[in-house]
C-alpha cells in the first residue's frame, strides 16, 4: 500500500519499521537553566568535576559562571580550557593528562561540539585506558564511564544528544567516530541565553550543520519511526528560526528553537546515523581546512539532488514541513526544490555554495579522486539512501565544484 500524507504532512497507512529506542539523556531546557549546573552535578554524585571548555568561552565569562555554580554546590572543579576546533587525539591526550591527577568523578562539557566531543573522548581514556583509536566504532569500552553533563553554547552538532565522540587523528586529520552507550551524557542543559554570544560566523556554520543533520538523518537507510519524528521536528524548528537569528542575533526565542532543533537532530542521528554529505565533508576539512559547517553545507544540496531518485518523497515531507512546497511536484522535483531552498540558506548566511568558493582555488581531477577515495571509507556514507562508492563520490564532488 502506498503511504499518503495527512494535512500535517504525516504518513498514513505506512508500516512501522522495527526499532530499539532508549532515551539516555535527561534534557533540561530554558533561559537561566545554566544556573542549575551545580545542583545537577551534585545530584549526579559528583564531587570532583572536570570542566572541559575552550578559551573563547572562558573569555566571555561562561566558564567562570560554571565554576561558581559548581563551587556554590560544594563541589571542587578543575578546568581544561584548551579545546580546539575539530578536536584531535592530541587534544584528548592533553585533557586526560591534565585531569588524571585530580581524580575526577564527573565531567562537564561546556561549549560547542568540540568541547563536548573532547570531554567524551577524555572519558573513554580516563575510565578505560588506551588511546582513542581503540574506540573507533561502537561499543569498544569494557568498563563503566564517568557521568557527564553537557552544556552546549552553540546550536550545531547535537553532541549532547549522542553517545559518540568525533575525534580527528592528529596526524591524518581524518575524523573517527567513537561510540558507546556509556559515553552518552546523563544530562543536557539547553540555555538559549548562552548562544547569544556566538559570533555570526559560528551561528551560521553551526546552524547549517544542524540542518544537515536533520535532513540526512531523515532519509538514511537506518531511519525509523523515532528518528524520523526527531529529524522532522528538528528541521521544522531550524528552518523557521535560522533566518531569524541571522537578522536578529539577540532573539532568544529563535535561539531557543535553534538549540532545541540541534538537540533533536542529534537525537535523530543517535537512532539513524548520517549520510553522504558528512562522508564527503570530512576529507574537505582534513585536506583544505574547510570549517565543518561550511563543508557539509555546500555538499548538502548536491547530495539531496543525488539522492532524489531514491528518497524524493521523503524530501517532499521536509519541503512541506518548511512551508516551501510549491505546487504538486514529483519526488525528484521536490528534492530539487529542497536543495534550492537550502542553497538560499547558504546565501543568506554568506557561506560558500561550491567547493571552489570554499577552497579559494581550482581543484584538480586528481584532488577529486583523492577526496573520493577517502570519502568512500567514511562510515557515515554507508547509511546513505543511494549507494555510494568512489566513483559516486567523484561525481558528487564534481557537481559541487560549480
Amino acid at each position: 500500500m502506498t503511504a499518503s500524507l495527512n494535512p500535517a504532512g504525516e504518513e498514513l497507512n505506512s508500516a512501522l519499521s522495527p526499532f530499539d529506542f532508549q532515551q539516555r539523556t535527561r534534557l533540561i531546557y530554558g533561559c537561566g537553566a545554566f544556573n542549575q549546573l551545580g545542583e545537577l552535578a551534585r545530584e549526579s554524585s559528583g564531587r570532583r568535576v572536570l570542566l572541559v571548555t575552550d578559551a573563547g568561552l572562558k573569555k566571555v565569562g561562561h566558564c567562570d559562571r560554571a565554576v561558581a555554580s559548581l563551587t556554590a554546590a560544594g563541589l571542587q572543579s578543575v578546568v581544561f580550557d584548551e579545546v580546539t576546533e575539530n578536536p584531535t587525539t592530541a587534544d584528548v591526550d592533553r585533557c586526560v593528562a591534565f585531569a588524571k591527577p585530580a581524580n575526577v568523578d564527573l565531567i562537564v562539557g561546556l561549549g560547542g561540539g568540540s568541547s563536548m566531543d573532547c570531554a567524551k573522548g577524555a572519558n573513554f581514556l580516563l575510565t578505560n585506558g588506551g588511546r582513542m583509536h581503540d574506540y573507533r566504532g561502537v561499543g569498544k569500552a569494557t568498563l563503566p564511564m564517568l557521568p557527564m553533563i553537557a552544556v552546549p553554547t552553540t546550536s550545531g552538532t547535537g553532541s549532547e544528544a549522542q553517545s559518540f565522540a568525533v575525534i580527528a587523528d592528529s596526524e591524518t586529520h581524518m575524523k573517527m567516530a567513537c561510540g558507546d552507550v556509556k559515553a552518552a551524557c546523563r544530562i543536557a542543559i539547553l540555555d538559549p541565553e548562552l548562544t547569544v554570544t556566538m559570533p555570526r560566523s559560528v551561528t551560521t556554520a553551526t546552524g547549517i550543520d544542524a540542518m544537515t543533520h536533520a535532513i540526512e538523518s531523515y532519509v538514511t537507510t537506518k531511519r525509523n519511526t523515532v528518528s524520523k519524528m526527531f529529524a522532522r521536528k528538528a528541521w521544522g524548528l531550524l528552518a523557521e528560526a535560522f533566518p531569524v537569528v541571522i537578522r536578529e542575533p539577540a532573539n532568544v526565542d529563535a535561539r531557543g528553537k535553534m538549540q532545541l532543533g540541534a538537540f533533536l537532530a542529534g537525537a535523530a542521528i543517535e537512532n539513524s546515523m548520517l549520510g553522504a554529505a558528512h562522508a564527503a565533508a570530512n576529507p574537505l576539512t582534513a585536506h583544505f581546512g574547510t570549517t565543518h559547517g561550511v563543508a557539509v553545507g555546500l555538499m548538502m544540496p548536491n547530495v539531496i539532488r543525488w539522492n532524489a531518485a531514491a528518497v524524493g518523497s521523503l524530501y517532499q515531507d521536509l519541503l512541506n514541513t518548511a512551508g516551501w512546497l510549491d505546487g504538486n511536484p514529483t519526488p525528484v522535483e521536490a528534492a530539487d526544490q529542497l536543495a534550492a531552498g537550502f542553497v538560499e540558506f547558504l546565501r543568506l548566511a554568506e557561506m560558500p555554495i561550491s567547493m571552489t568558493q570554499a577552497v579559494g582555488r581550482p581543484i584538480s581531477e586528481e584532488n577529486l579522486q583523492g577526496l573520493a577515495d577517502e570519502a568512500s571509507q567514511q562510515w557515515t556514507g554507508t547509511f546513505n539512501p543511494r549507494k555510494m562508492d568512489t566513483a559516486a563520490f567523484v561525481e558528487l564532488y564534481r557537481n559541487a565544484l560549480r
